[in-house]
């Protein structure tokens, strides 16, 4: 069996690849405890001076397994605190952060690639957050990630309808840095990455730094409140139906409860 994590190096370039293309790369929690373990494992390697996250396959990421998230909706409630606290560390990596993105990111690979501090698309990519099409809401801390990126507006239209933008539309609201040619996405995300490991590192990693303190007063604000409406949803009625209709290929019945 294939490994569904591939760490490689090239200098001073690290490279993750997500690895399960037959299935979009869409995320276990064996993936994503793997993933978690590489990157805090590259926070300490002082050879390590960028990383980039890219993926195997048309797709860049589908976001969580559905079909293990039902089988914790069957347990009781599906949780997504493991991608959370990945996404965390990815985020507080002193590194600077490139994501790859050649296709599809959906929910959590959408939030993958928003974790990186910069993001190269393919003209054939696209973003989404189709979350409330399932029954489950977005953690409150990745909403509070997206409208640091995007603002309220984009971030309400996109969290609200569900609809795939592609990667011109994801440009122009800054949630890519640069969008290429499909043919030229590796070239130059290779050039990206070697172009910042040729600067100094130590400036690198406090320029980063301070860039991130802002980002982080975020999770001090009170969401007590907001984290049990989500638990809530995670363990509705809605949430069961909404991936039983994903399961068999039909529109959903969600009833509010």
């Amino acid at each position: 069996m294939a490994e569904e994590i591939l760490v490689a190096r090239d200098g001073g370039v690290a490279t993750i690849t997500l690895n399960r293309p037959d299935k979009r790369n869409a995320l276990t929690t064996g993936m994503i405890a793997r993933l978690h373990g590489e990157i805090e494992r590259l926070a300490s390697d002082g050879e390590a001076r960028v990383v980039v996250l890219r993926a195997a396959g048309a797709a860049f990421c589908a976001g969580l397994d559905l079909r293990e998230l039902a089988e914790q909706r069957a347990a009781g409630a599906a949780e997504t605190h493991t991608l959370e606290e990945a996404l965390h560390v990815l985020e507080a990596l002193p590194q600077p952060t490139i994501a790859v993105v050649q296709g599809d990111a959906v929910a959590g690979g959408c939030e993958l690639a928003l974790h990186c501090d910069l993001r190269v698309a393919g003209d054939a990519a696209r973003f989404s957050m189709p979350l409330a099409r399932i029954g489950l809401a977005v953690p409150v801390r990745l909403v509070w990630k997206l409208v640091e990126t995007i603002g309220q507006a984009a971030t309400r239209e996109l969290l609200f309808t569900g609809e795939a933008v592609d990667a011109t539309t994801a440009h122009g609201l800054g949630l890519v840095n640069r969008v290429v040619p499909a043919a030229e996405l590796e070239r130059t995300a290779t050039a990206l990455a070697q172009q910042i490991a040729r600067n100094a590192p130590l400036s690198l990693r406090a320029m980063k730094a301070s860039a991130q303190r802002l980002a982080e007063q975020r999770r001090a604000i009170a969401r007590d409140d907001l984290e049990e409406l989500a638990r809530q949803v995670r363990a509705s009625a809605d949430l069961q139906e909404g991936l039983a209709a994903q399961r068999e290929r039909r529109a959903p019945v969600f009833r509010g409860r």
